[in-house]
Parts: C-alpha cells; structure tokens; sequence
C-alpha cells in the first residue's frame, strides 16, 4: 500500500518529460510527511533554526532604529557602539540560523528523496510486463527523475522559504504597524499597484521559461537521436539534410529565449521603477512627519526597512505557490504510480516447490490473451506436459503463441483459465521469485549491461566467486575472447555491450545461463541471427549448457528441431501436432509446410533417410 494514500487518480495521457506537471491540491503535498515523519529530529531543528533566522532579519529593524536614534542622533560614542553590538549580533545570528536552516533542510530533501526514489523504482521493477505495454518508458523515467528532483526543490528550498517569508511577512506587518500605522496604511494602499502587475508579469516570464526549456530539451533530444543513428545517417547521406532540422530547432530555441529574455527585462525595470518610486513616496510622507517631529529618523529607516522585508516576502510567497503547484502535481504523479500494484502478487501463504527440482512442466488447458489485445487469444486451451529432462522445440508461423509460453513460465502474466505447473506445483500458488529461480533463459537478442564481463555474467548468480564466473565464461567457449579485452573480464563492455559482437553477446548470455545452473532452460532461438562461426561456438556452449536439465527451444533453424526429444507445433495459440521431426515431416501439415519454406524441402511425405540426408548436409 502506498503512502502516498489513495489521492486523486490521475488521466492515462502521456505526459512529455519536457512538461512540468502542475496541480492545484496543493493538499497532495501532505503526503511528504510520511517520508519526513522518520527525521523529525532535522526537521525540528531546521524549524528551530528558519524560525530563528526570521526573528534576527525582523530583529534587525530594531538595530537600525536604535543605531539612529541613540547613536547618530545623540553623539553619543557608546550608545552607537552598543547600538552597533546590536545589530552586529544579530547578523552572527543571522548567520548561524541560515546556515542550519540550509544544512538541515538540504539534508532533509536529499534524504527524502533518496527514499522516494528507491520506494518507486523497487515498485516500478515489480510490476508486470502488461504495465509496460501501455506505459511508456520516458514517461515512468520522467517520473523517476524530474518530479522527484521538483519534489527536492520544494522540500529543499520553496518550502523552508515559503515558512520563513510568512513568518517575515506576520512580523514585518506587525512591526510596521506598530512604528507608524498612518505609513502602514500607505504601503497598504501601494501594495496592490506594485505586487499585482508583478505578479501578471511573473507569470509570463515562467511560461516563457518553461517554453524556453521545452525548445532546448528538443534541440537536445534531436541531437540524441541522430547521432544513436548516427551509421544510418551517413550512410544515406543526410549529413546537410539533419543539420538543417538541427539548426531550425536550436534557430526556434534562440527565438523563445530572446522573448523570455525581453519578458525580463521589462520586468525587471518595471520592479525597479515602481518599487523604488514607492519606497521614494513613503521616504516623501515619512520626512514629513521627521520634519515636523511626529517621528524619529530612526523610526522612518526601521519602517522602511520592514516595509522592504514585507515587500520581499509577499513576492517570494507568490513565486513559491506556483513553485508547489508544480510540486503538487509531480506528487500525484509519483502517487500514481505508488498505487499501482502488481499483477503477478505473492501469495499470502506461498506452497514451496520441491526440493531438489526436477523441472518437470505441464499446461493444462491454458487460455491466455495480453491486456493490450484482450480480445485476441494469444493461447487457446493449450495443454502439454514437458518430462524432467525432455529437450522440447516450439515451432509455428509468427503469432502461434512460442514467446507467450516463456512468458507465462516466467509468471510475467498468468493466465487467464488453466494451470501450469512446475514439478507439480501451481505456479499461481507458489513466490514468483522462486518460480523464476528455476529457469535461465537464454533470449535471441540478449541484454549486455553497461559493466565489466565479470558483472553481466554475475547477473545470473550475484553471489558467485570470480572464479564461478570464470568457469561458467570458460563453458560458455567466452573466456578467450573476454581475456583478450584489454583488462580482460574487467573491461567495461559498452553501452548494451557496443564493444562486443552478437555471437559474443550471446556467449555472456550463456555463461550467465550456465552460472545460474537452472533445472528449466529457456531458449528463445539464440543462434538465429548469428554468422556461421559464431553460430558453431553458440550452439557448442548451448549444448553443454542442455546436457542433464529439462530445455525448451523456441526453433527456427532445423539443426535445432532434430535434436529435440520431441516437436511441439503450434498455431493460433494451440498444438496443432507433436512429435519428431521425421515424424512430422512424413504427416505433412503446417510442419512440412513450415520446413519447406524454411529449407526447401519438399512439404510432401520423404522417407526418413532422405530428411537425414538433407541435415547432415
């Protein structure tokens, strides 16, 4: 359950990473206290100290005041050294709360968020492929990254400056009133002239900023784009073509930026204009009354001086409601996704599957359909039962439902009628993570990770020696191509593993295969994009790999198919047949069909010497 709370639910738009969310629940914010609720300590403390560096700016006023009147005004030596200890005290005061304030209230944001981070990316990993079917990936890495770093702004600065300006604004209204209520009554009066204009002007600034960064976060992500193709670019020559596009979007960039640029200014001499002319009328009434002794000159600087510190807090205070808006809206975001729960939920009691596994499989009539197609069957009353130790191949045309089959092992869905069973255990009622612990697979186009060798084959037991991953590279025929890197199994293989080719590739994902030592191995036909010779050392290591552990091949290649103990044909989410590949071949059907587009061999019933002719070729 999240602790974000149930909340408002969010639509199902997909936001931009470039777009600030915004919300007017500031409510939304309270949620933060839960994550906060476990530093109260920092949090008193950086209470303590906001709430101490406001009194000393207020306390301040009184220094100046006492600084004019009883030092300047009366040539008195020590009465302005004691005026001037004042103020100067109260500065170190200043100073000592400022510094804790923003020690403890940057340690509280980064802490904070730090936990947000882990709670939303351990519930994000969780969730089940279905999310990410109509979930894009920028979108929950927008999440991730940008609303958590608003949310850090708010914690760390607009927060702890939205309390310490209202504690300015209450003190610096009381204050004023009363040093002079008749010039309290004026500033009153100027107020509205000078905060509202601002404040219509402010906001298009933002926009204008907001905008500004939307064009630069599009010439950046043009950029990405075309140099992650940079070989596709080349190579139909679009070098000028794409240069183009870039300059037209750094050309609208350069456009916003003026404009926000221009916005500013004009606001700025607006600022100037208005707030120094009023602070000119209130100096213009104040000398007045010095002059004619209804006040002192140390009365007139203290009131000016708080009506600037009231003046500041009020437009601080607006800036910083626009700032929570934003906050507001990044926490309902992140609370979205809080909320959700996964599809795959561990049971309340789990049953624990055998020991040790054997890897014995059954389907039981099982229908299945994926969220983003429910009405379209992706496996349809299917039923096979797979012995511990049997070599199973899946074959079909494209759709039969091969890949489903692996995933519904692999408990990324359930389905929904029938039961699977490992070793004679529903799945349904046992812990995914022990469900998956016992299988490997070995996918087509398997995922390198930005690491040494020693790290990506360690993915497939984190607590193996380097010298377990060594043996299993040395199994998988990868310890040779690894040891010549230039720091060998240390070497950083590049981004999704750009330094190595894909017969390499599907080595260290044998050898994590191998390291994993699983009962059930999944095999989604990794030699099938490969050259020749790579293929010969894959499928060398893929056969050590099978030796003595159940294995179920997705095939596309007929040197697969004939060494399985038996072939499992699929069509349209059922078994259309099964048995060897002579077997099959001479039943003719879609098999025979299938293998004489594939080989060109002839779809009609062949002795079987003559399908061992055609292999051994």
């Amino acid at each position: 359950m999240s602790i974000f709370g149930p909340g408002r639910a969010r639509g199902r738009r997909e936001t931009s990473s470039n777009e600030r969310p915004k919300s007017r629940n500031i409510g939304a914010l309270r949620a933060l206290a839960a994550y906060l609720r476990p530093y109260r300590p920092a949090v008193v403390g950086a209470l303590i100290a906001l709430t101490l560096s406001a009194a000393a700016v207020l306390a301040m006023g009184v220094g100046l005041r006492l600084l004019i009147d009883r030092g300047l005004s009366t040539n008195d030596a020590g009465l302005l050294d004691n005026a001037l200890l004042y103020l100067l005290g109260m500065v170190v005061l200043l100073a000592i709360g400022t510094f804790s304030r923003f020690y403890l209230v940057a340690w509280l944001s980064e802490r904070v968020v730090a936990d947000i981070r882990r709670e939303v990316y351990g519930r994000i990993v969780r969730l089940s492929p279905a999310f990410f079917e109509v979930t894009k990936t920028g979108e929950i890495l927008s999440r991730l990254t940008t609303d958590t770093t608003l949310l850090q702004a708010m914690i760390g600065s607009q927060a702890s400056s939205a309390l310490r300006n209202l504690l300015l604004f209450v003190g610096g209204v009381a204050l004023l009133l009363v040093t002079s209520p008749k010039l309290t009554g004026l500033v009153v009066l100027l107020v509205p002239v000078v905060v509202v204009p601002i404040l219509v002007f402010g906001r298009r600034v933002r926009r204008l900023s907001r905008a500004s960064q939307d064009r630069i976060a599009d010439v950046a992500s043009r950029a990405e784009e075309t140099l992650n193709a940079i070989g596709t670019v080349q190579a139909f020559g679009h070098e000028r073509l794409e240069t183009e596009r870039f300059g037209e979007r750094v050309e609208a960039a350069f456009g916003t930026a003026v404009r926000r640029v221009r916005a500013r200014a004009f606001l700025t001499a607006f600022v100037i204009f208005f707030v120094f002319g009023g602070i000119g009328l209130v100096l213009w009434v104040g000398g007045h009354d010095v002059v004619a002794g209804r006040m002192s000159g140390g009365e007139l600087t203290a009131f000016l001086f708080y009506a600037i510190v009231v003046a500041g807090s009020v437009g601080s205070l607006s800036e910083v409601y626009g700032d929570l808006q934003h906050a507001a809206g990044a926490a309902e975001r992140l609370a979205e996704l809080l909320r959700k729960s996964p599809d795959i939920a561990e049971p309340e009691h789990p049953t624990p599957l055998p020991a040790p596994p054997r890897g014995a499989v059954e389907f039981d009539h099982v229908g299945f359909a994926y969220p983003s197609r429910p009405d379209r069957p992706a496996l349809a009353n299917f039923s096979l039962t797979i012995g511990a130790g049997e070599r199973i191949a899946l074959v079909g045309p494209s759709g039969a439902g091969k890949t489903t089959v692996f995933g519904l092992l692999l408990r990324f869905h359930d389905p929904r009628s029938g039961t699977i069973r490992l070793d004679g255990v529903d799945v349904a009622a046992a812990s995914p993570a022990e469900v998956r612990m016992r299988f490997g697979l070995v996918p087509q186009d398997p995922v390198i990770f930005a690491a040494d060798a020693f790290d990506n084959i360690r993915y497939g037991r984190p607590g193996a020696t380097d010298v377990e991953v060594r043996a299993a590279a040395e199994a998988a025929d990868a310890a040779s191509f690894l040891d010549a890197l230039p720091e060998g199994f240390n070497t950083f293989l590049g981004e999704k593993g750009m330094r190595l080719s894909g017969g390499q590739k599907q080595r260290i994902a044998v050898a994590r295969a191998i390291l994993r030592n699983p009962p059930v191995l999944l095999l989604d036909e990794a030699t099938s994009a490969l050259d020749a010779e790579s293929e010969r050392a894959v499928q060398d290591a893929l056969d050590r790999l099978m030796q003595g552990r159940t294995t179920i091949v997705i095939a596309h290649r007929l040197a697969t198919v004939l060494k399985a103990d038996r072939i499992v044909v699929m069509d349209e989410g059922r078994v259309v047949a099964i048995g060897r590949h002579d077997e099959l071949m001479g039943q003719g059907g879609l098999y025979a069909r299938l293998a004489a587009l594939q080989f060109n061999l002839s779809a009609e019933p062949a002795p079987p010497a003559g399908i061992g002719a055609v292999a051994a070729s």
